[in-house]
């Protein structure tokens, strides 16, 4: 019996449980994508798997219901894989250790891949239940969504028939997503020299950010430990002269950073001043961000003395200028839509090896000109200080329809469910939505989800009630589409 044999909806949770058991991060997805093939093989259920482990499954519609509209169901297999620092956790071998507590599903200290495992288990427990009213369904199970979409980018669409997709890969209840931002990542490569330097070695570190998710979360105006990290060097600069032998921060370009390390070598004297500007930036900061980020630490630590391989002044230089001058968080709010986001970027991943400066932007926009004008200035910049700037994972925004006959379907299910009115919006992280969209013609699609919160992060959870009000609602459209 698994731990969550005991919850409902039992079908729902059995999967999302067996799924949880398959390492399954972006980029390590063959072993999930197998376990879903031999689900279909078992049923004698019609299936394509591509080279990208992506595989669509076939489900013939209900009894009486061969001529109604088919469906498509989508949702990835990729999970973010973050943890804390206490967890000893290999995400390329472990399962995920599941906690139930207080009405959610955790994992122990990390990710607990919610997003999108969820949206996976619902749609074998359809197609494991033939009492569940259905028309013809293609259930696409898609990978690398968390690094760029690259899943749903690679696949033939033209492998699917039908005109009406319900995405599974949102995480609020009672909403239904409309349109939302298309995307892209740049990466920033900046050629750097070193030199000895003889001196004392400090570590230093910034902890204790929410971090959160670069597109849904990048409105609540939370801070980026790789540039707080560079507010430091900077100001450090302004009163000491240092080496700097190692950089690095954030593990995800669609993630908010929540901690970033540094390397310093510097003069023996000049250590009270490191612990001085450490402290006084932490309370600066508190100050700053004693709402979003009250919890911002910042940590100077004497390691030794020695000789140390540190950055040439001139290679630091650019370094400071590179980070002090990247923009971060909410560029433009729409003018259409109150409260939306419409253009942002993130500093993602940021580390430094032997030679190169590496910095990787998600860069989001509803707007395609807007996106293109901020990779513009990002590759600019970089290039300016004699770096390369690359663009990859671009993916397109999926526009809001007008008209769509499945929104209506669904408000209208949702109000006879609930007696209340479902939410209609759009929102500015990206969704495999827009690829669909964009080569699919004529395509009405929406997207759904429980209650999931802190995605991206260690403290992911679920919501189980939730859960349950969404796979009742789910299987009600489906019974509704079928007529």
């Amino acid at each position: 019996m698994g731990i969550l044999s005991n919850l409902q909806p039992e079908n729902v949770f059995h999967y999302f449980e067996e799924l949880c058991r398959i390492p399954h991060g972006s980029g390590n997805t063959k072993a999930i994508s197998d376990y879903i093939v031999s689900f279909a093989k078992e049923r004698a259920l019609e299936y394509i798997q591509d080279e990208m482990n992506n595989v669509v499954i076939r489900a013939e519609a209900s009894e009486g219901c061969e001529d109604a509209p088919g469906v498509i169901l989508q949702g990835h297999i990729d999970m973010v894989c973050e943890k804390r620092p206490d967890i000893e956790h290999d995400f390329e071998k472990d399962g995920l250790d599941l906690i139930v507590s207080d009405g959610f599903v955790r994992a122990n200290g990390t990710t607990l891949g919610g997003d999108d495992g969820i949206a996976a288990a619902m749609m074998l427990a359809i197609l494991a239940d033939p009492s569940i009213v259905h028309p013809k369904l293609e259930c696409v199970f898609t990978t690398d969504e968390e690094i760029g979409l690259l899943g749903a980018a690679a696949m033939d669409a033209g492998v699917l028939d039908g005109r009406r997709m319900i995405n599974l890969d949102s995480e609020e209840e009672g909403i239904l997503l409309a349109g939302c931002a298309g995307g892209s990542v740049v990466k920033s490569e900046l050629s750097v020299g070193r030199r000895e330097r003889n001196g004392l070695d400090m570590t230093i570190d910034v902890t204790g950010l929410r971090g959160g998710h670069s597109g849904g979360e990048i409105d609540k105006i939370r801070m980026n430990a790789c540039l707080v990290m560079a507010r430091f060097l900077y100001n450090l600069n302004e009163r000491i002269e240092y080496g700097l032998s190692e950089l690095e921060g954030g593990t995800k370009d669609n993630a908010i950073p929540r901690s970033c390390h540094a390397r310093i070598c510097i003069s023996p004297a000049d250590e009270g001043i490191v612990f001085a500007e450490a402290e006084k930036l932490q309370e600066e900061l508190r100050k700053e961000y004693a709402v979003s980020d009250p919890d911002v630490t910042i940590t100077a630590v004497r390691q030794g003395s020695g000789e140390y391989k540190c950055l040439h002044p001139t290679g630091l230089g650019k370094v400071m200028f590179l980070l002090r001058n990247t923009p971060f968080g909410v560029q433009k709010m729409s003018g259409s839509v109150p409260g939306l986001v419409e253009t942002s970027l993130n500093l993602g991943i940021l580390k430094l090896d032997n030679s190169t400066l590496v910095m990787e932007n998600s860069v989001r926009s509803s707007i395609g000109s807007a996106k293109k004008d901020l990779q513009n200035r990002l590759i600019f910049l970089t290039e300016f200080l004699g770096g390369k700037a690359t663009v990859h994972g671009d993916y397109p925004g999926w526009e809001y329809r007008q008209e769509s006959p499945l929104r209506e379907v669904m408000t209208s299910v949702y109000k006879d469910l609930f007696g209340k009115e479902m939410e209609v919006t759009v929102i500015h992280a990206g969704l495999e939505c827009g690829l669909f969209y964009d080569r699919l013609e004529g395509l009405d699609c929406v997207s759904i989800g429980p209650d999931i919160f802190d995605i991206h992060t260690s403290e992911e959870h679920l919501d189980i009630a939730s859960t349950e009000r969404t796979w009742n609602y789910l299987c009600a459209v489906l019974k509704a589409l079928s007529r």
